[in-house]
């Protein structure tokens, strides 16, 4: 049985932030491998939830799965768009910066 989204995206987030889920565990105060109970579509109770997105600083429906917007709380512009910029893997990264750089030189004939 494939993992849960929500359980990928509690590992992605946890990775994009340098930790182990049981460091989050830890952090949060949950049980050790209390997390792991979702991985295979058991659902957190709505407390838990809010938890979590707080502490991902994500909305709940990003960590299920029903937006690919990590919906960043709490930040300016400037800050929203470095801290999405970090969370990006390597591909992805790479892929932005030849966006930007097109958009360098056809849009403001920059470069």
């Amino acid at each position: 049985m494939d993992e849960s989204i929500f359980y990928k995206r509690l590992k992605l987030l946890s990775k994009n932030l340098g930790k182990s889920l049981n460091q989050v565990e830890k952090e949060l105060g949950y049980s050790r491998n209390g997390l792991n109970n979702y991985k295979m579509n058991h659902m957190p109770s709505a407390l838990r939830l809010l938890e979590l997105s707080e502490y991902f600083n994500v909305s709940p429906e990003y960590l299920f799965g029903k937006s690919e917007l990590y919906e960043l709380k709490g930040h300016d512009d400037k800050n929203s768009a470095e801290i999405i910029f970090r969370r990006l893997d390597e591909k992805q990264k790479l892929n932005m910066c030849k966006i930007t750089n097109n958009w360098l030189i056809h849009e403001k004939n920059v470069i």
